[in-house]
Protein backbone atom coordinates (compact mmCIF):
# COMPACT_ATOMS: atom_id res chain seq x y z
CA UNK A 1 0.00 0.00 0.00
CA UNK A 2 1.29 3.27 -0.57
CA UNK A 3 2.70 5.68 1.86
CA UNK A 4 0.65 8.00 1.30
CA UNK A 5 -2.76 6.21 1.06
CA UNK A 6 -1.57 4.61 4.40
CA UNK A 7 -1.09 7.93 6.59
CA UNK A 8 -4.25 8.97 4.78
CA UNK A 9 -6.01 5.74 6.49
CA UNK A 10 -3.85 6.86 9.96
CA UNK A 11 -5.05 10.48 9.79
CA UNK A 12 -8.56 9.32 9.61
CA UNK A 13 -8.47 6.87 12.49
CA UNK A 14 -7.15 8.77 14.95
CA UNK A 15 -9.54 11.66 13.87
CA UNK A 16 -12.25 9.30 14.86
CA UNK A 17 -10.02 9.18 18.58
CA UNK A 18 -8.39 5.70 17.73
CA UNK A 19 -5.28 5.78 20.40
CA UNK A 20 -1.73 5.15 18.34
CA UNK A 21 -1.17 2.03 19.48
CA UNK A 22 -4.38 0.81 17.81
CA UNK A 23 -3.62 2.77 14.74
CA UNK A 24 -0.13 1.22 14.90
CA UNK A 25 -1.52 -2.35 15.20
CA UNK A 26 -4.08 -2.46 12.70
CA UNK A 27 -1.70 -0.81 9.54
CA UNK A 28 1.37 -2.45 11.20
CA UNK A 29 3.20 0.68 10.91
CA UNK A 30 5.76 2.05 13.98
CA UNK A 31 3.97 3.63 16.32
CA UNK A 32 6.52 6.52 16.16
CA UNK A 33 5.68 7.16 12.54
CA UNK A 34 2.11 7.18 13.63
CA UNK A 35 2.84 9.71 16.37
CA UNK A 36 4.65 11.67 13.58
CA UNK A 37 1.92 11.36 11.62
CA UNK A 38 0.13 12.92 14.05
CA UNK A 39 1.70 15.57 15.29
CA UNK A 40 2.07 16.60 11.20
CA UNK A 41 -1.55 16.76 11.19
CA UNK A 42 -2.30 18.77 14.53
CA UNK A 43 0.39 21.11 13.07
CA UNK A 44 -1.10 21.50 9.64
CA UNK A 45 -4.38 22.40 11.39
CA UNK A 46 -3.10 24.84 14.03
CA UNK A 47 -4.32 22.47 16.93
CA UNK A 48 -0.23 21.48 18.75
CA UNK A 49 -0.60 22.50 22.46
CA UNK A 50 0.96 25.86 22.81
CA UNK A 51 4.28 26.24 23.32
CA UNK A 52 5.49 22.81 21.74
CA UNK A 53 4.78 24.39 18.15
CA UNK A 54 7.49 26.66 16.73
CA UNK A 55 6.46 30.23 16.13
CA UNK A 56 6.37 31.25 12.60
CA UNK A 57 5.55 34.90 11.25
CA UNK A 58 4.49 33.54 7.78
CA UNK A 59 2.72 30.30 8.46
CA UNK A 60 0.78 31.24 12.11
CA UNK A 61 1.40 35.04 12.00
CA UNK A 62 3.17 34.95 15.53
CA UNK A 63 4.85 37.96 16.07
CA UNK A 64 9.10 38.13 15.66
CA UNK A 65 11.43 39.54 17.44
CA UNK A 66 12.82 41.52 14.96
CA UNK A 67 15.74 42.76 16.14
CA UNK A 68 16.90 39.64 16.90
CA UNK A 69 16.03 38.45 14.14
CA UNK A 70 18.36 40.98 12.14
CA UNK A 71 21.54 39.56 14.33
CA UNK A 72 20.75 36.32 14.04
CA UNK A 73 20.39 37.04 9.79
CA UNK A 74 23.75 37.99 9.87
CA UNK A 75 24.94 35.07 12.16
CA UNK A 76 23.57 32.87 9.27
CA UNK A 77 24.75 34.89 6.64
CA UNK A 78 28.05 35.10 7.91
CA UNK A 79 29.41 31.70 8.88
CA UNK A 80 26.22 29.39 9.21
CA UNK A 81 24.41 26.76 7.85
CA UNK A 82 21.07 24.87 7.70
CA UNK A 83 21.06 21.28 7.22
CA UNK A 84 18.00 19.05 6.66
CA UNK A 85 19.92 15.58 6.55
CA UNK A 86 17.34 12.84 5.21
CA UNK A 87 17.87 10.96 8.12
CA UNK A 88 16.04 13.51 10.04
CA UNK A 89 13.13 14.82 10.23
CA UNK A 90 13.97 18.17 11.61
CA UNK A 91 16.41 20.99 9.52
CA UNK A 92 18.83 22.31 12.63
CA UNK A 93 20.73 25.88 12.24
CA UNK A 94 24.14 25.40 13.09
CA UNK A 95 26.43 28.23 14.12
CA UNK A 96 29.47 27.74 14.68
CA UNK A 97 31.50 29.64 17.13
CA UNK A 98 34.67 29.63 18.61
CA UNK A 99 36.06 28.64 22.46
CA UNK A 100 37.81 31.93 22.48
CA UNK A 101 34.60 34.14 22.18
CA UNK A 102 32.11 32.55 25.18
CA UNK A 103 30.61 35.49 25.16
CA UNK A 104 29.36 35.52 21.81
CA UNK A 105 28.58 32.11 22.12
CA UNK A 106 26.22 32.77 24.83
CA UNK A 107 24.57 35.85 22.87
CA UNK A 108 24.07 33.74 20.07
CA UNK A 109 21.95 30.95 22.18
CA UNK A 110 20.25 33.84 23.54
CA UNK A 111 19.32 35.26 19.93
CA UNK A 112 17.97 32.29 18.59
CA UNK A 113 15.84 31.52 21.94
CA UNK A 114 14.32 35.16 21.40
CA UNK A 115 13.73 34.08 17.65
CA UNK A 116 12.28 30.72 18.12
CA UNK A 117 11.34 30.80 21.74
CA UNK A 118 8.95 27.63 21.94
CA UNK A 119 12.60 25.87 20.41
CA UNK A 120 15.45 25.00 22.71
CA UNK A 121 19.02 25.32 21.63
CA UNK A 122 21.56 23.21 22.17
CA UNK A 123 25.50 23.30 22.04
CA UNK A 124 27.90 20.79 20.32
CA UNK A 125 31.21 20.72 20.66
CA UNK A 126 33.79 20.23 17.98
CA UNK A 127 37.73 20.78 18.31
CA UNK A 128 38.18 24.58 19.42
CA UNK A 129 34.57 25.39 18.62
CA UNK A 130 30.76 24.75 19.35
CA UNK A 131 27.97 24.70 17.31
CA UNK A 132 25.15 26.33 18.55
CA UNK A 133 22.06 24.42 16.98
CA UNK A 134 18.54 24.97 17.18
CA UNK A 135 16.01 22.57 15.33
CA UNK A 136 12.46 23.65 13.77
CA UNK A 137 10.20 22.95 10.07
CA UNK A 138 10.43 26.10 10.25
CA UNK A 139 13.67 27.39 9.36
CA UNK A 140 13.00 27.09 5.54
CA UNK A 141 10.05 29.91 6.28
CA UNK A 142 12.74 32.04 8.39
CA UNK A 143 16.03 32.07 6.23
CA UNK A 144 14.55 31.66 2.29
CA UNK A 145 17.96 31.85 1.51
CA UNK A 146 18.40 27.56 2.58
CA UNK A 147 19.11 25.40 -0.48
CA UNK A 148 21.22 22.45 -1.75
CA UNK A 149 24.74 23.61 -1.90
CA UNK A 150 27.02 26.24 -0.16
CA UNK A 151 25.97 29.98 -0.18
CA UNK A 152 29.20 31.30 -2.36
CA UNK A 153 28.18 29.15 -4.92
CA UNK A 154 24.18 30.26 -5.75
CA UNK A 155 22.22 33.37 -5.45
CA UNK A 156 21.88 34.70 -1.99
CA UNK A 157 19.28 37.94 -1.92
CA UNK A 158 16.59 39.18 0.96
CA UNK A 159 13.23 38.40 0.67
CA UNK A 160 11.31 42.11 0.89
CA UNK A 161 10.05 41.20 4.43
CA UNK A 162 13.62 40.67 5.65
CA UNK A 163 14.97 43.98 3.79
CA UNK A 164 12.30 45.83 5.98
CA UNK A 165 13.78 44.37 8.92
CA UNK A 166 17.44 44.95 8.26
CA UNK A 167 16.72 48.76 7.24
CA UNK A 168 14.85 49.24 11.05
CA UNK A 169 17.63 47.12 12.47
CA UNK A 170 20.98 47.44 10.42
CA UNK A 171 23.25 46.77 13.73
CA UNK A 172 21.79 43.48 14.15
CA UNK A 173 22.87 42.28 11.15
CA UNK A 174 26.27 44.26 10.75
CA UNK A 175 26.88 42.42 14.40
CA UNK A 176 26.18 39.36 13.23
CA UNK A 177 28.17 39.23 10.50
CA UNK A 178 31.32 40.33 12.02
CA UNK A 179 30.67 38.21 14.88
CA UNK A 180 30.53 35.20 12.47
CA UNK A 181 32.74 36.31 9.73
CA UNK A 182 34.66 38.98 11.16
CA UNK A 183 37.10 41.00 13.23
CA UNK A 184 38.15 43.62 15.12
CA UNK A 185 42.08 44.01 15.40
CA UNK A 186 44.77 46.46 15.59
CA UNK A 187 46.66 47.60 12.91
CA UNK A 188 50.31 49.18 13.21
CA UNK A 189 52.64 50.92 11.13
CA UNK A 190 55.81 52.96 10.97
CA UNK A 191 56.78 56.22 9.55
CA UNK A 192 60.19 57.79 10.51
CA UNK A 193 59.80 61.65 11.38
CA UNK A 194 63.38 63.65 11.99
CA UNK A 195 65.43 60.40 11.86
CA UNK A 196 63.38 58.58 14.32
CA UNK A 197 61.31 55.51 13.56
CA UNK A 198 57.82 55.66 14.96
CA UNK A 199 55.22 52.97 15.47
CA UNK A 200 51.34 54.03 14.85
CA UNK A 201 48.91 51.26 15.43
CA UNK A 202 45.04 51.68 15.00
CA UNK A 203 42.35 49.54 14.81
CA UNK A 204 40.45 48.12 12.30
CA UNK A 205 37.22 46.11 11.32
CA UNK A 206 37.41 43.04 8.84
CA UNK A 207 34.78 40.86 7.36
CA UNK A 208 35.83 38.24 5.03
CA UNK A 209 33.60 36.47 2.82
CA UNK A 210 33.54 34.42 -0.84
CA UNK A 211 30.31 34.83 -1.72
CA UNK A 212 29.27 38.47 -3.60
CA UNK A 213 26.01 38.92 -2.78
CA UNK A 214 26.60 38.40 1.26
CA UNK A 215 29.59 41.16 0.78
CA UNK A 216 26.88 43.19 -0.91
CA UNK A 217 24.48 42.98 1.88
CA UNK A 218 26.84 43.73 4.49
CA UNK A 219 27.95 46.86 2.76
CA UNK A 220 24.80 47.98 2.08
CA UNK A 221 23.85 48.19 5.72
CA UNK A 222 27.58 49.37 6.56
CA UNK A 223 26.27 52.46 4.00
CA UNK A 224 23.13 52.65 5.36
CA UNK A 225 24.37 54.02 8.59
CA UNK A 226 27.26 55.82 7.59
CA UNK A 227 30.26 53.58 7.73
CA UNK A 228 33.12 54.04 5.01
CA UNK A 229 34.49 50.61 3.78
CA UNK A 230 37.02 49.34 1.47
CA UNK A 231 37.34 46.06 -0.52
CA UNK A 232 40.20 43.98 -0.57
CA UNK A 233 41.69 42.07 -4.07
CA UNK A 234 39.83 38.71 -4.26
CA UNK A 235 41.74 36.13 -2.99
CA UNK A 236 42.92 32.88 -5.08
CA UNK A 237 39.63 31.40 -3.96
CA UNK A 238 38.06 33.49 -4.00
CA UNK A 239 37.90 35.39 -0.70
CA UNK A 240 37.55 39.53 -0.31
CA UNK A 241 37.61 41.23 3.25
CA UNK A 242 35.48 44.00 3.41
CA UNK A 243 38.20 47.03 5.98
CA UNK A 244 37.03 49.48 7.96
CA UNK A 245 39.66 51.43 9.11
CA UNK A 246 38.73 55.71 9.14
CA UNK A 247 38.66 57.14 12.62
CA UNK A 248 35.18 57.66 12.51
CA UNK A 249 33.63 54.96 11.17
CA UNK A 250 35.84 52.61 13.59
CA UNK A 251 34.41 54.47 16.12
CA UNK A 252 30.92 53.88 15.12
CA UNK A 253 31.63 50.56 14.53
CA UNK A 254 33.28 50.21 18.57
CA UNK A 255 29.87 51.88 19.39
CA UNK A 256 27.32 49.48 18.28
CA UNK A 257 29.65 46.39 17.79
CA UNK A 258 32.92 46.26 19.70
CA UNK A 259 35.70 43.30 20.10
CA UNK A 260 34.30 39.79 20.63
CA UNK A 261 34.52 38.54 23.76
Amino acid sequence: MAADSLRDQAVALLRDGTSNAEVARHLRVPPGTISWWKHRELEKRGELPGPRRSTCPHCYGDQLDTAAYSYLLGLYLGDGHIMWPKQHRVPNLAITCDDKWPGVMDLVEQTMREVLPNNSPCRVRRTGCHDVKIYSMHLPCLFPQYGPGKKHERLIALAPWQQRIVDEHPWGLIRGLIHSDGCRITNWATRTVNGVVRRHEYPRYFFTNTSADIRGIFTAALDSVGVEWKASIPRPQGQVNISVARKASVALMDEHIGPKH
